[in-house]
């Protein structure tokens, strides 16, 4: 069962909405659809809420440290409630998938992105699971920088916020530890976008 689902992305107005913050638009998604209000929390370097109690609590998060440095907060909730990695979900852009594609996934590697490798350090546990929201690359390597830290056309934005609503009709699934069924029907394939 998770008890820590997290969304990665940068804080600040200049970031609201880039390809980056796709965490931050999915945790926002997730706290609206429990009726949670994240709050500010200095002490765990992120936004933070919380729904249920006792062994049904489960803790939303997002981080306020900029991407690079992600698994503080991360690390600092987990550690003070006493959460292990493999109750943890982190919600993070993918380049590796097109702009509405989802994917589930428990460990691994950090794949070179930023947010996750820091994660992995602060954890020192990468067996948590992850659920990585598709934003397309822009072919070539040196433009990785400017595209996760833009804002995506209508086209692909409408895809990344069509994937989020889809990935919420698995939260129930994804809270409770159903992930077999979760990965079923987050991995559905989403039409081509251009």
């Amino acid at each position: 069962m998770l008890r820590l689902l997290v969304g990665l992305g940068n804080p600040g107005p200049q970031y609201h909405h880039t390809r980056h913050n796709a965490g931050f638009d999915w945790l926002d998604a997730v706290a609206d659809r429990l009726g949670a209000t994240l709050q500010p929390q200095r002490s765990l370097q992120g936004e933070v809420a919380k729904v249920g109690q006792g062994d049904e609590a489960l803790w939303l998060l997002k981080p306020q440290t900029f991407m690079n440095h992600s698994g503080r907060a991360v690390a600092a909730l987990a550690r003070f409630y006493k959460i292990p990695a493999q109750a943890i979900l982190v919600a993070h852009d993918e380049l590796d998938l097109s702009p509405g594609a989802l994917r589930l996934k428990c460990g691994g590697g950090h794949a070179g992105h930023n947010g996750l490798r820091d994660i992995h350090a602060q954890l020192g546990d990468p067996n948590y699971w992850r659920l990585r929201l598709g934003i397309g690359h822009p072919g070539q390597r040196e433009a990785v920088i400017a595209w996760v830290l833009q804002k995506p056309p209508t086209a692909q934005r409408e895809a990344i916020q069509q994937a989020i609503a889809r990935s919420l009709e698995s939260l129930d699934d994804l809270r409770q530890g159903h992930m077999t069924r979760a990965t079923t029907a987050l991995h559905t394939t989403p039409p081509a976008v251009g």
